[in-house]
């Protein structure tokens, strides 16, 4: 079963207002959409405000690794910050990708703060047809 809303999010959100970001917090997660589009599979990351050179996109074994980092402006002495909602820092999502997606072969865009990742799905992962041969019939099914 999916759960779509975290009951422990706003409490999250109140204490990292509360006691900032430090040290010891975990990095916070991105909000992505996955989907299967054809022969392949799509991963799309917001990242609004990071700078495409602050991306890092590693893959090791079966793990996916995205990491991006959105710095402060630039501040001065003739700059007062009225207010700051956007979290800084360094942000990291991993997934785990399953034996059906070639990660030999990964494409990676970053257009108007969305990475989208794009992975193949392996050949022998593909819906491919059978032939059964019966009493005198010939069918075919899709396996």
């Amino acid at each position: 079963m999916l759960m779509r809303t975290d009951p422990f999010r706003d409490l999250d959100r109140f204490a990292q207002q509360v006691f900032g970001a430090g040290t010891w917090s975990k990095p916070a997660a991105m909000p992505m959409d996955a989907y299967r589009a054809g022969d392949e599979f799509v991963v799309c990351f917001d990242l609004p405000g990071v700078d495409p050179g602050a991306v890092e996109l590693d893959v090791e074994r079966n793990v996916l690794t995205v990491k991006a980092e959105r710095r402060p402006l630039p501040t001065g002495d003739d700059v007062r910050m009225h207010v700051s909602e956007r979290r800084l820092g360094v942000f990291s999502r991993q997934l785990f990708l399953g034996d059906t997606l070639d990660t030999e072969h990964i494409t990676a865009n970053y257009d108007a703060g969305v990475l989208t990742v794009r992975i193949p799905i392996v050949e022998k992962a593909k819906p491919r047809r059978i032939e059964i041969d019966g009493a005198g019939d010939r069918r075919e099914i899709k396996a």
